[in-house]
């Protein structure tokens, strides 16, 4: 399907863009090369008529995206995870995006209900409401449970949207193969993976059993940690286009007035907020990638509570030591051991020298320790920080991008409830507690018992592995170097077997 019959809808975009002063906004950000530019304008050009105005008050890029309809916003948001692609400005600029669009009737809604879950809405629902919430894929709706009056969110997917969405993607994958053509340069950008990266985002949020999975496994990750709160997810009345979750009632994070005026300590609040997910990203591996105020609210007991669970960050543990070695890294100011990490980690290309990464990050994190308390900014230092490893040859790696831009979102959050937070003090705990316990003997140990546990499950097959080698070992016997590394490969297995053991031993 990404052929020519794309253009016409390519024109509008591009009419639209040129409309609302965005075009230039969008090609300095894809580093678009004369040629591109020169095709791309005297296309739309004689088109700009068909191109959509869009709100006057709201910045070029942002207002064109919006005005273009769900497909477009909901890439713009997935783009404004990306500085390494469209650039800081830009990011910046598309973060001030409002997935907020005109709701669906409640008629639709209800014969959608009927659709997927077989039953009809008088059946389920004592209570049925008219729109709480609508945005780019779905809205929502409040009701109450006919068998227990139970108050619960029902959020239903737009009529029709997977259609328009694979339109629309058809028509980002035949744009990005033309800016390959006619711009070389831009080719560093990946612009089809970029694409390919938005559609597997899109796909994932237009399945809500996707995110109701989310939702479940964020929900027991979370289930220990104080004064934080998950919605359960029903079900029995959950699928592919519905996903019913309990109501929660609270105060916007971003309403000060109201938390002030229901006594909720802002300051504690904060602090709360950022080491939560700094827990969620360190000790889980899996946090919520969408972290603003408008995705938390504040139960009037304080409690923080979380939803909306279409975008969540994974971090595998390895990345989760390294991560929190260099955050530890930098609270100690031991540049030395920061830059010794990134060469360590792969990170950084073996061939660059670690003294002189060392005093570039010293740069980096000198001015930002030096400054007042309320003006540090743990986000600022990340930022930095893939600005020097950029320079030292470091590729860019999604899962540290969306943990940055998330990092931003909650800092802001915080600072928008306490001005004058510490961040360094604030996070210190969670780091401190994270790397004494991935780092050092006890991490050690728990390696170990990983090992054992997977060489206890090949264990029977063990006998045959090593006399399967040894016969090929005295069938072809190797050179000199080769034998010695053989041995020094039959001493390592000796030694994690040996090792793996004696920790079963104990531990089981």
């Amino acid at each position: 399907m990404r052929g020519p019959h794309n253009i016409i809808r390519l024109i509008r975009t591009g009419a639209t863009l040129e409309r609302t002063g965005a075009m230039n906004v969008v090609m300095d950000a894809f580093d678009a090369g004369p040629l591109l530019r020169m095709v791309v304008r005297s296309v739309v050009w004689p088109f700009q008529w068909l191109g959509y105005k869009g709100d006057v008050n709201v910045p070029p890029a942002p207002r064109a995206l919006t005005a273009l309809g769900p497909a477009y916003i909901k890439f713009g948001q997935v783009l404004s995870t990306r500085p390494d692609v469209v650039g800081d400005e830009l990011a910046v600029q598309l973060r001030v995006l409002q997935d907020k669009l005109p709701p669906f009737s409640i008629e639709e809604a209800k014969a959608e209900v009927q659709r997927e879950l077989g039953l009809s809405v008088d059946q389920i629902f004592s209570s049925f409401s008219e729109p709480v919430a609508a945005a780019s894929l779905a809205q929502v709706h409040k009701a109450h449970l006919v068998e227990t009056g139970e108050a619960v969110a029902v959020k239903i997917l737009r009529p029709g949207i997977e259609r328009a969405f694979r339109r629309d993607i058809d028509a980002f994958y035949f744009a990005a193969r033309m800016i390959e053509v006619l711009s070389p340069s831009s080719r560093r950008l990946r612009p089809m993976e970029v694409i390919t990266h938005f559609e597997g985002v899109v796909m994932g949020e237009l399945d809500l059993r996707l995110e109701s999975s989310a939702a479940a496994e964020f929900a027991a990750n979370t289930n220990k940690d104080p004064r934080f709160h998950v919605p359960s997810i029903r079900w029995h009345l959950s699928g592919r286009r519905i996903m019913t979750l309990d109501w929660v009632e609270g105060i916007g994070a971003g309403d000060n007035a109201a938390l002030d005026a229901a006594g909720i300590d802002r300051k504690e609040l904060a602090a709360r907020v950022l080491q939560l997910f700094l827990s969620h990203a360190l000790r889980d591996g899996y946090f919520h990638g969408d972290m603003h105020q408008g995705n938390l609210k504040v139960g009037a007991n304080g409690d923080l509570i979380a939803y909306d669970f279409g975008i969540m960050g994974r971090i595998d543990e390895y990345t989760r030591r390294v991560y929190a070695e260099i955050l530890f890294g930098f609270i100690r100011k031991d540049y030395q051991r920061v830059a010794e990490v990134h060469f360590e980690a792969g990170y950084v290309p073996a061939h660059k020298n670690v003294d002189e990464f060392a005093r570039a990050l010293r740069a980096v994190g000198e001015p930002i320790f030096g400054m007042d308390a309320s003006r540090i900014s743990m986000a600022r230092l990340l930022a930095y920080l893939f600005e020097v490893t950029e320079r030292f040859g470091m590729e860019t790696r999604t899962e540290l991008i969306l943990l940055q831009r998330t990092m931003v979102v909650v800092e802001g959050v915080a600072r928008s409830l306490d001005p004058n937070m510490n961040i360094w003090q604030v996070a210190q705990p969670i780091v401190t507690d994270y790397v004494s316990k991935s780092i050092g003997p006890r991490a050690l140990l728990k390696d170990l018992r990983k090992t054992a546990l997977v060489l206890a499950r090949f264990g029977p097959q063990l006998p045959r592995l090593a006399e399967e080698a040894l016969i090929r070992l005295n069938n072809t016997p190797p050179p000199k170097p080769q034998r010695r590394r053989a041995r020094l490969s039959w001493m390592a297995l000796g030694g994690a077997v040996v090792g793996a053991a004696w920790v079963a031993q104990g531990l089981f």
